[in-house]
Parts: C-alpha cells; sequence; structure tokens
C-alpha cells in the first residue's frame, strides 16, 4: 500500500511542478524558445489548451494553467482517498489540493534556487536550464541584492530567498496544521 501510495503521489506532483512551472514560466514572460520552456509547455498543452478555451487569461496570468494545477492536486487527493478507502468529501479534497498546489509551488521555486545555485558554480554560463531559473528567479533576488552586497564577490542573495523561502513554508505548515 505505501509502494503504491509513493507512486502515485510522485506522479502526480511531478506532473503538478510541470504545471506550476507553465504557469512561472508564462507569469514572468521567460523565453518560450528555451528547450526548457518548449518541453514544459509541450508536456502540459494537451490538458491546458482545451482550459483555454474555457477560461482566458488575466492581466498575464495564465489561469488556465492555475486550474490545471487545482485539478491535478485535488485528482491525487481523491486517487490516495480511493486507495486507502477513505470517505471522499467534496470540502476535504478541495481544501487539500489548494494546500497541495501551495506546497508544491514553494517546493518549485526552492528546488529552481537550489538548481541555480549549483549549475552557477559549474556551468559557464551557456547552459539553457540555467538562463530559464535565471529569468525566472532574478526578480525575487534583485531586491534583496540592494539591501545585501556581494561579499567577496559571493552573491548569498539566493541563500536568503531560500531561508525566507523555508521560513514561508514552516509557517504555512503553522497555519494549516
Amino acid at each position: 500500500m505505501n509502494a503504491m501510495q509513493f507512486l502515485i503521489s510522485t506522479l502526480f506532483d511531478l506532473f503538478l511542478m510541470v504545471v506550476l512551472m507553465r504557469f512561472w514560466l508564462q507569469a514572468a514572460k521567460a523565453d518560450f524558445y528555451n528547450p526548457l520552456s518548449q518541453f514544459v509547455v509541450k508536456a502540459t498543452s494537451f490538458a491546458v489548451n482545451p482550459l483555454r478555451k474555457i477560461i482566458p487569461g488575466l492581466g498575464g496570468l495564465d489561469l488556465a494553467s492555475l486550474l490545471l494545477a487545482f485539478i491535478v492536486a485535488a485528482a491525487k487527493t481523491t486517487a490516495l482517498i480511493f486507495l486507502v478507502g477513505a470517505t471522499w468529501e467534496v470540502g476535504f479534497v478541495l481544501l487539500d489540493a489548494l494546500e497541495t498546489v501551495i506546497k508544491e509551488g514553494l517546493n518549485l521555486l526552492f528546488w529552481v534556487l537550489v538548481i541555480r545555485a549549483l549549475l552557477s558554480w559549474v556551468s559557464q554560463g551557456n547552459n539553457p536550464v540555467e538562463a530559464v531559473f535565471q529569468q525566472l528567479t532574478e526578480p525575487m533576488l534583485r531586491p534583496i541584492r540592494k539591501v545585501l552586497p556581494p561579499l567577496g564577490g559571493l552573491d548569498l542573495s539566493i541563500l536568503v530567498l531560500i531561508i525566507a523561502l523555508q521560513f514561508a513554508q514552516f509557517l504555512f505548515m503553522d497555519l494549516i496544521g
């Protein structure tokens, strides 16, 4: 039973992260000709495009992708409920889906920051993934850099943002738990 819960959670969470990445790419106006962006678009178009016919964008935000993320999270919760034989309740599923989308969005931001930091050590600036991650995270890092200047050539803004992100995750867990 635990193996199936793990498999279901992992598959839904991976797809949810790709859907949230699509939302984030569009919100940040990232380069959609980048290979990573193309993968994200192609992996989610089958579900986002039909939703776009029903749900238009709003102020540059792709609400169809956000709705898809919520649907994926609700489907994950529903699949896990049926797997364990629990009672399905609409209120619980909706709240858990909202919680899941927020948690996975914060996890996605965390991993993008970690991967960007690692790539900055080994890449020589011509990595397409690094370019997209820079476009996604730079708007969050720029204000931190204005307050915290580089120390001996080290940019600690990513570390500060990761610490703030971890604090936000713990605060969110305290609020819902």
